[in-house]
């Protein structure tokens, strides 16, 4: 049999302006590993995203990211506490319990990229 397993998945975030991007991820926390050619490499423990130089705005104000996280409410308090709301002006959500079973909040980035960052309860 063949062997199929995968090592990684990471999707391309379009970023509005890509030095800002850069710097409202790096404040919430997240490690630019890399920089290469319009693609910033980011990281935070296991998970990854490629931060793109590129920006459509239909395709940025319907890209979603989903981070699933252990501990939603420390998680906002963490984004609340980083300063990056007032400091590039995006929009975050109070914490939800949904109905399919996360608790959750939503952050949308600089660029309009919706982040819905939650736990499984």
């Amino acid at each position: 049999m063949k062997n199929l397993s995968v090592a990684e998945i990471k999707t391309f975030v379009p970023s509005k302006d890509f030095e800002v991007s850069k710097r409202f991820y790096q404040q919430l926390g997240f490690e630019m590993a890399s920089e290469f050619d319009g693609v910033a490499y980011f990281k935070l423990d296991n998970c990854s995203f490629l931060l793109q130089d590129f920006f459509e705005p239909e395709y940025a104000n319907n890209f979603m990211m989903h981070l699933l996280v252990e501990d939603a409410a420390s998680w906002r308090e963490h984004v609340v506490e980083t300063g990056v709301v007032d400091a590039f002006e995006v929009k975050l959500t109070e914490l939800i319990e949904q109905p399919w079973g996360m608790l959750d909040f939503v952050i949308i980035d600089p660029s309009g990229v919706l982040w819905r960052i939650g736990q499984n309860i």
